[in-house]
């Protein structure tokens, strides 16, 4: 991995809080989504850029693994943490990956207070975690479309059946 990539992944808010100090100080408009990103397909390229698009900056929350565990079951996640951090962090349109490991982003959303939030439209807004930290601050959350007929766990099955 190289250092512009492992300069992105951050194990925990303190380390990312003086870069995002930076970030916020010279007016960014912060992106906040998050998720498991088990497998990555083309569902989570088209949202990490769409995501991406509607700030300066795009923090992506991750699940840690025991997270991951929590929401989907013992067999997942597919991939590591660290495996899953570096795969993010080497897009382009992410600026910052930081791993958590509560059930949901709530309590990073509310130390980070990113200007958007994003996360799919299978949520309505009152459903997505840290919504109201977002709101309650000035700030908006945005619903994606979901590319049809992908998903992670769509890929698994069809993996099992090979």
């Amino acid at each position: 991995m190289n250092f512009k990539t492992k300069s992105k992944i951050f194990t925990n808010f303190e380390s990312l809080q003086p870069l995002l100090t930076i970030w916020k100080g010279s007016n960014n408009t912060i992106v906040f989504t998050n998720g498991c990103f088990d497998i990555i397909h083309n569902g989570h390229v088209d949202s990490l850029q769409k995501s991406a698009a509607f700030g300066t900056r795009l923090i992506v929350g991750l699940n840690s693994d025991e997270s991951v565990r929590i929401l989907k079951g013992e067999n997942r996640p597919i991939m590591d943490e660290q495996a899953r951090a570096e795969v993010l962090a080497a897009f382009e349109c992410v600026d910052a990956v930081l791993i958590f490991s509560e059930e949901t982003p709530a309590e990073v959303i509310a130390k980070i207070i990113p200007d958007v939030l994003v996360k799919g439209a299978q949520y309505e807004i009152h459903e997505i975690a840290g919504h109201d930290t977002v709101l309650n601050n000035g700030g908006k959350v945005e619903t994606l479309d979901l590319v049809e007929g992908i998903s992670t766990s769509e890929i698994i099955q069809r993996i099992k059946k090979l």
